[in-house]
């Protein structure tokens, strides 16, 4: 049974402090969100992204809507390590150098076996990612076990270095 008194929603929702319209759009408007830091898990990023992203544009009945701006407090950057290494170390890694990295996430990322799932790793590399990446939801399942899943992204990438 839902009551108010099982909540501390009134301290822990995100509040609306301004709303200005679009110029020229008669029905589009900007919206300052604030949310409190303590909704959010220190250093994850994850956790940050999927609860202002993820559960706001699941909304049904937002027909229409765009991330424009997000500002984080320093007190919640503090809380992040940040990568044990720098961008550097990624672009000696890959041999790349004087340009974005480019990648992807192999979708759709159920129902793929793991031979398909290596011969999109090699379409992506071959046609110029540098990185593909497993979607977080894909682990091991039965239709597509981590070591085949490996094993034939391996050869996806022996492959498609050797061809360029």
């Amino acid at each position: 049974v839902w009551t108010d008194g099982l909540t501390s929603l009134d301290r822990y929702k995100g509040r609306c402090y301004h709303i200005e319209p679009v110029a020229g759009e008669e029905t589009q408007f900007i919206a300052y969100v604030a949310y409190p830091l303590d909704l959010f898990e220190e250093g994850s990023v994850t956790n940050m992204f999927t609860s202002i992203v993820g559960n706001v544009f699941g909304f049904k009945a937002l027909r229409a809507l765009r991330l424009e701006d997000l500002r984080i407090p320093v007190a919640y950057v503090k809380t992040f390590q940040g990568p044990p290494h720098g961008i550097q170390v990624e672009r000696d890694k890959l041999n790349k150098y004087g340009r974005p990295l480019l990648g992807c996430t192999i979708k759709p990322k159920l129902g793929l076996s793991a031979k398909n799932y290596g011969r999109a790793v090699y379409e992506c590399l071959r046609g110029g990612l540098d990185f593909t990446k497993d979607d977080e939801n894909v682990n091991s399942q039965p239709f597509m076990r981590w070591r085949d899943r490996f094993l034939f992204c391996a050869e996806a990438i022996y492959k498609a270095q050797a061809e360029t």
